[in-house]
């Protein structure tokens, strides 16, 4: 799965630190946080029909993440919201709009890791595309990837920080298996999420899902379990293995970016039968909650 370029996206006007320009034209400054050392934390956010999904849940991990860094100051929600409007506005947006928000430690005197040295910040930066889901209808192929996700012992994955190395590696991994995404396990063998989504597969009737020990805590998979009761569907959140994902009768995965959607093989092997009744009703469920939720912001 490689996504494709939208040219609508060709003369974006992002913001960097409120100052708004041509994709090509506005950019941060080489002594920024972000550039001397992925010193930054972000969210995705989407755009349905002026609203923003699920935006307070968002921001305050942002703010989460950004207060265990220690950030210095941290933007108001009300500003941050103030940023994301004038952006959406600037490039005429109101609906199919996925929203890359970072915020930076900010910029540093001179080049260092020491967080003392940065004398301006925090840089917020929002960068809005047309772009639908970006995973087709046809199922997704994973691999396992060789690589492990990192417990709270090493880097807790509750700080949504912009160090991105170990999916990056773990997509490489699945590019050379000619696969869609590869699955990441922790450091005891259990499966902990995608390289970029949450992962939840369905036996016997019962939804279960990893836990957040070594991933982190997703807003869209907290939505699907909050749906998954609405609708009846039992769920359980705990350990689970690559044999159990294997035999499982569906499986699908989650994720701002891409939504919800099912996972049609693993390691080569199939998973059900091709029907998969609980992914699509918690699909119509969350299809539904997000035409009429979320923050309004156009």
């Amino acid at each position: 799965m490689l996504q494709t370029f939208d040219e609508r996206n060709r003369d974006l006007v992002v913001n960097v630190g409120g100052r708004l320009g041509h994709r090509d034209e506005v950019g941060v400054s080489v002594f920024d946080s972000v550039v001397q050392g992925g010193d930054a934390v972000w969210e995705g956010l989407r755009l349905y029909d002026g609203r923003i999904f699920a935006l307070t849940e968002h921001l305050a991990r942002l703010r989460r993440s950004a207060r265990a860094l220690a950030f210095a100051s941290i933007p108001s929600d009300d500003d941050m919201v103030e940023q994301l409007r004038r952006t959406l506005a600037a490039n005429d947006m109101t609906d199919g709009v996925h929203i890359r928000l970072t915020l930076t430690r900010g910029t540093k005197l001179t080049s260092g890791m020491d967080p003392r040295l940065n004398t301006v910040g925090p840089t917020l930066l929002v960068v809005a595309e047309h772009k639908p889901p970006v995973y087709g209808g046809g199922g997704l192929r994973l691999v396992t990837s060789s690589l492990r996700r990192p417990g709270p012992d090493v880097l807790d994955p509750k700080i949504h920080h912009n160090n991105l190395l170990t999916s990056i590696l773990a997509k490489i991994e699945a590019n050379v298996a000619g696969a869609d995404d590869a699955v990441l396990l922790d450091g005891a063998g259990m499966i902990a999420e995608t390289n970029a989504t949450h992962l939840f597969l369905v036996a016997d009737g019962v939804l279960r899902t990893p836990t957040t020990r070594a991933c982190p805590e997703g807003i869209t998979r907290a939505t699907v379990l909050r749906l998954a009761a609405e609708v009846g569907v039992p769920a359980e959140v705990g350990d689970l293995t690559l044999p159990q994902l294997y035999a499982a009768d569906e499986a699908f995965v989650t994720g701002t970016m891409g939504e919800i959607a099912t996972v049609a093989e693993v390691d080569g092997r199939p998973i059900g039968g091709g029907e998969a009744p609980v992914t699509a009703q918690l699909s119509a469920a969350f299809a539904a909650l997000v035409t009429v939720s979320g923050t309004r912001v156009v």
